[in-house]
């Protein structure tokens, strides 16, 4: 009955590491979390996780860039391609895509637009 009991407890402690475990990665996933705003006229990259056509460590899964045409809430953003098609995806699954050459000084990177 005791070696029962023991096992229950032990049982009982484990859920609980289980628990404060997944809040405190929760938390670091929140925390390391980069807020991105989207506004009308933006380019952008998406990027293409169904990509499997070649394994290599060569391909690019960002494709575009595309533009900006609604953002929805939650998130959601409507982009048009070069073909004038327009469809929506996850504003997750998107990066500011920045024209224009960078130089390269010995301090810093800095944008220069054409």
């Amino acid at each position: 009955m005791l070696q029962r009991d023991e096992l229950e407890e032990m049982r009982l402690f484990s859920y609980e590491n289980a628990k404060l475990y997944k809040e405190k990665t929760k938390r670091w996933h929140d925390k390391h979390i980069q807020p991105r705003s989207f506004e009308e006229g933006q380019q952008v990259l998406l990027f293409n996780s169904r990509l499997k056509l070649f394994p290599g460590k060569l391909k690019s899964r960002w494709s575009g860039p595309f533009t900006i045409t609604k953002v929805y809430p939650h998130g959601v953003v409507e982009l048009r391609g070069n073909e004038g098609g327009e469809f929506k995806v996850n504003g997750q699954r998107l990066k500011h895509y920045w024209d224009g050459e960078v130089e390269r000084n010995k301090t810093s990177l800095t944008l220069v637009d054409p």
